[in-house]
């Protein structure tokens, strides 16, 4: 059996770059159903990770995909902060869209965990 990851991985990023018409089709597909689970957004994110270049929707996408899955309950806690750090750590640095996004989720949040706070202070306040 294929590995579907896998494939689509490597046909999305093989010529490097996410295009537009790419970043929208993956959009449209991934919500066809209406909801993204966790294997879902996991691959996203390794996507947004591994690919050099990707257009601004792209990366939008994800974000919100990733602020759905981490806010479904309205807390970040511990395992979410872990998860969240590995995400936006991934290239080994903060970028300005990451930050903003760290911010807008301590906002959306109900409540969070002093981890998350940390993470938060170490790298976009």
């Amino acid at each position: 059996m294929a590995d579907w990851k896998r494939l689509s991985k490597a046909l999305i990023l093989a010529d490097g770059y996410i295009e537009e018409k790419e970043a929208e089709l993956i959009k449209k597909e991934f919500l066809a159903d209406g909801v993204i689970n966790k294997s879902e957004a996991e691959f996203l994110v390794d996507l947004r990770n591994s690919a050099p270049k990707a257009v601004a929707k792209f990366h939008t996408f994800v974000f919100e995909v990733v602020k759905k899955a981490i806010l479904a309950d309205g807390d970040i806690d511990v395992q979410e902060t872990n998860w969240l750090q590995k995400f936006i750590l991934a290239d080994g640095k903060v970028d300005d869209m990451e930050k903003a996004f760290l911010i807008d989720l301590k906002k959306s949040a109900k409540k969070t965990c002093p981890e998350f706070d940390a993470l938060l202070k170490q790298h976009a306040i």
